[in-house]
Order: C-alpha cells, then structure tokens, then sequence
C-alpha cells in the first residue's frame, strides 16, 4: 500500500490473481454483449425473439421428429425391393465384398418378405409395413444413403452428431442452439426412452462444447415421464423457500467461480425443473385422449411393444404441439436387446420390430396431418445404417453401410417418391448418393438454418454440425 498524493488516503495494491478474480464478472458481461449482438446464436439471450427471427432462410418446418431405428433396419427387406436376389437366393454373391463387422459372410439371401405398391404414387413398401404403407403418398424415401462407419457406436455418434467420436454436440443440440425452444417450461430437446439406449449411450443426445443446457432432456415412457418430477415437499411454499437459498448460494458460488458454464448450466436446469413439474406431467398425460386417437396410434393392440411405442408416438405429437422443437424417439424392447440388429434370426427380428412400431408411426403421421401439424413438422425415419443383401450365417444379415434407406415426411418434404438407386442386389448407391452431412444440411434447411451459418467457436476453431461437408438435398423438397 502507498498514499495517494491527492487526497493523502491509502491506495490498496493487487496480485493478478485478485484483479483477475475482482474484474471476472465484468468479462462475462464483456462476452454477454457480444452473444447479445450476434443475431446468429441460438442462446439464451434469444429467447425473446421469434424461431423466424433467429432463422437464416424462411423455415418449412418448426419441428423435428425424429424416429430413430436403433441397430439398422434392412433396407432389401423393406423400402428398396431388388428381384434379384430371389433369383439369386443361396447362390455364390456377385460382387466384391466389402470387410464386415463379423466377417461371417454367406451366399446371397432374398428379401423374406413381399412388396406392394402403395398410394397414387405406387411406392413400393415390404409386408413389414402395411400401416406406414398406407402413408405412402407422404414419403419420401431415400434409397441412396451411405454412413462413414460400419461399427455400431461410431456410427451412431456419426447419424446423431456428424462425427464418428463422441464428444460433438448432436443435431437436437444444433436445432435447438440454432432456433431456442418455442416453450420456457419445457425443455427445447427431448428424447423419449422406448426401452433401448443407442450404442455409444447418451453421448448420442449430448451437447458436447455447446452450452451445457442444449443437451437431450430424456423422458421415460410411463408416468410420471421424468423421474422425481414431484414435489418432494408439503406445501409449495416450503420449495420457494429452499429453491430461494439454492439461489443465494448459487450467487456466491458464481462471484467465486467467474460463472463457468456447468454451473450456469445446471442452475437452469434447476429452474427449468421446477417449471416442469407442472408442464412435464401436463404433456405427457395421455388419459384424456379419444378412444379414436388412441386406437389410431395401436394403444390396444395385442403386442405390449406395440402398445407402448404407440405411447411414444402420441407423446410425441403432443410435445410437438407444445413447442419441443426436437423430439427423438428410441425403440422398444421388442426383440429383446438385438433391437433391429439382426446377425441371426432376420425373419423373427424384423417382423417383431415391426409389429411394434408400424400401426404408432402411420397413426403418428395421420394425426399429425388431420391436425394440420405434418406441414411444419419434420418426420425422419432412419437406423445407423443397413443391412447386407448377403447372407450372415443361415438367416442373418451384417452391417452395411454403402447403401440404405431412410425416409422422411412433412416439414416441406415432398411426398410420395423415391429418391437415390442401389446396385441391383441393394448393396451400394450407384445414383444420387446421400451422405449424413447431407441429411444434416437438408435438415437444417428445412428448420430455416443455413448449416455453413450454424457455427459455434470452440478450441480457436469455428465448428457445425456438418463439418466441411454436407449439401441441401433440393430434389426432395415440397
């Protein structure tokens, strides 16, 4: 300490440490100006403005849903008919093989299951999906698709993020970060837990650098749908009082800290919390559902797995209808843990996968168009990848990714078509090949999000969700 020689009074000298914790705040709110000024974030400060405000493009869609088939549904058996391989069935396969994940590689194995045209539009679906067929004129369906990755988790993480590591935020991450949530009592992202974690974890729904509060809320089917969602105290009053000190305690620690983003994070979340134990219970309560909607949706049906993933779907159209921008729906336990993933045993494993989610998805898609919701909604149907048009074993197909099928409907997509070519066995895209980034990118621009715009700056680098990759597929837009 010294005087000053002015006013003769004491001046107090600082280590760098004490300036540095004394001016923290004011570079937070140094770095707060710059997010508030920057109309290209989708961040908290957003939230005042309207979804069309945020948006780089006018949006098609306002929602996605995204009915993610975990394990890889093939594409032979299903959405891409190839006659050949009946022709061919138990003969020597005539192309090169590519290296498999068991590398237990047989002779040619035919779709097991018969296709018919459906619609106006004639689009051929398998007998595996007589109800979605029924939706044929809203489909769009990508033959073409092919993944980075032919190992479970990594592509996983590669479909939901962009990238075969975890660590990267995943597309509900982007959307959300991109555009906020339409609903300040329910979370912007949620996924709803049909029984099966994807390979890889949760790591699939994370939000990986951005900030912490983008990342998956996950909701269990049943209800209450979010675990501790009631009040554990007697009188409300007795909660503000507690949630009152958390927040004063709160304070201190941030003033400490310099307002790291976990902690921010998680007070919100605590805040975010509290609001939905009215909104969670609300949205997710089927009871006052028509006995016509619930039929719609398979709710009686004989199959459980039917009934529950038609919980799933309903939920699921009643999230959209309050505002989740991003929903994303996990499969049933329907053949016990080998979910789509059928290296043995193809016709008992996809036949009960698809019993399970064929009458919720086509009641899904009907409901949500009687509703006058498909416009602006999304829909994408797709697994990691597909499925060898060569036999595993006796009955069983491997993994494949150089040419799959996914589908997608409503959010400005056009109906009734077919999009991309595979081989004449179903093995390779040959034509209007489709990659993730580009499923990314068409995505985002049906949301109203440029995806060369849609960057966060994390490590001295700016970062998006399809990298250095990725173009809209315009063909397919309405």
């Amino acid at each position: 300490m010294f005087p000053d020689t002015d006013t003769h009074r004491p001046i107090r000298m600082m280590t760098r440490r004490q300036m540095l914790r004394e001016g923290s705040l004011g570079f937070g709110a140094i770095a707060l100006a710059s997010l508030l000024a920057d109309r290209s974030q989708g961040t908290l400060a957003d939230s005042r403005r309207s979804p069309a405000d945020r948006a780089h493009l006018p949006p098609r869609a306002k929602n996605v849903i995204f009915l993610y088939m975990d394990g890889g549904v093939s594409q032979v058996d299903s959405f891409d008919p190839k006659p050949r391989l009946r022709r061919e069935n138990g003969k020597p396969f005539g192309m090169k093989m590519e290296p498999t994940q068991f590398e237990q590689n047989g002779a040619v194995l035919g779709n097991l299951w018969d296709f018919k045209p459906y619609g106006q539009s004639g689009l051929p679906v398998s007998d595996l999906f007589p109800f979605v067929g029924g939706c044929a004129d809203d489909l769009c369906v990508i033959r073409s698709m092919v993944s980075n990755f032919s190992e479970h988790n990594a592509a996983n993480y590669f479909l939901h993020c962009g990238s075969g590591m975890a660590g990267k935020p995943s597309m509900g991450a982007w959307a959300t970060y991109g555009l906020g949530s339409e609903n300040r009592d329910l979370p912007g992202y949620v996924v709803l837990d049909g029984g099966l974690i994807p390979s890889g974890g949760v790591d699939c729904f994370a939000a990986g650098f951005l900030p912490a509060s983008y990342q998956a809320s996950l909701l269990r089917n049943q209800s209450p749908a979010l675990a501790n969602v009631q009040p554990m105290e007697a009188q409300p009053q007795w909660q503000q009082n507690k949630l009152a000190a958390l927040r004063t305690l709160d304070a201190g620690t941030l003033e400490d800290l310099g307002r790291p983003d976990a902690l921010e994070a998680a007070i919100l979340n605590a805040e975010l919390a509290y609001r939905m134990q009215m909104a969670v219970p609300e949205a997710t309560d089927i009871d006052g559902e028509s006995e016509a909607t619930r039929h719609l949706y398979g709710m009686d049906a004989a199959f459980e797995h039917t009934r529950s993933y038609g919980r799933q779907c309903l939920v699921a159209r009643r999230l959209v209808e309050r505002g989740v921008r991003f929903i994303e729906l996990t499969c049933p336990r329907a053949h016990g843990t080998q979910r789509w993933d059928a290296h043995g045993d193809l016709r008992n494993n996809h036949s009960l996968n698809a019993l399970a989610i064929d009458q919720p998805i086509a009641g899904l898609l009907k409901d949500l168009k009687a509703r006058g919701l498909l416009d602006e909604t999304l829909v994408i149907w797709s697994g990691e990848f597909g499925r060898t048009p060569f036999a595993q074993g006796s009955e069983g197909r491997d993994h494949n990714p150089f040419g799959f099928s996914l589908w997608l409907a409503g959010g400005g997509i056009r109906g009734g078509m077919i999009y991309g070519v595979t081989d004449d066995y179903g093995y390779k895209a040959v034509e209007n090949r489709v990659e993730i980034h580009d499923l990314h990118a068409t995505m985002l621009h049906l949301l109203g999000l440029d995806h060369e715009r849609l960057t966060y700056r994390f490590g001295g680098r700016d970062y998006r969700l399809t990298d250095v990759h990725g173009h809209v597929v315009k063909a397919i837009l309405a």
